[in-house]
């Protein structure tokens, strides 16, 4: 048995945005050695995402503007969490809705998508450094 432990940090510029990270990823599922088993890519903080889709401007734009309307950031005293003194209740929404982690095959030491499919870095609080832990384990 094969694993590979990494952590990847991200530091989006600005509140909200979504950063392809399926490059580093199959990077990482290469110097793994792994030929057959299993990659989880998870996001370490409360506030930011990990998920799969399509690698289409448009999408991402949607993304934005349908998340916005589900939980929008403004104004900030809608939301009790807030009364912490922190702005950023939205955000915990938003990462429940886009979820936490992904799970993905390596089959013939490369990851087994479908058509399209890409993982992608979700911030939702940015503009400080954020983790991503990628585990990858097979043989």
């Amino acid at each position: 048995m094969n694993s590979l432990t990494e952590y990847l940090t991200f530091n989006v510029q600005s509140r909200r945005g979504f950063v392809n990270i399926t490059p580093d990823i199959r990077k990482l599922v290469n110097e793994s050695k792994v030929k057959e088993g299993l990659c989880l890519v998870n996001a370490m903080h409360i506030t930011a995402s990990v998920f799969i889709n399509d690698n289409e401007g448009g999408l991402l734009h949607d993304y934005e503007k349908w998340l916005e309307e589900l939980a929008p950031h403004a104004p900030v005293d809608q939301y009790k969490h807030n009364d912490t003194g922190e702005d950023n209740a939205d955000a915990h929404l938003k990462r429940q809705v886009m979820g936490r982690e992904v799970v993905i095959a390596i089959t013939n030491g490369q990851l087994d998508f479908g058509p399209w499919e890409q993982i992608f870095y979700g911030e939702f609080d940015g503009k400080r450094p954020k983790r991503v832990l990628v585990k990858i384990i097979g043989k």
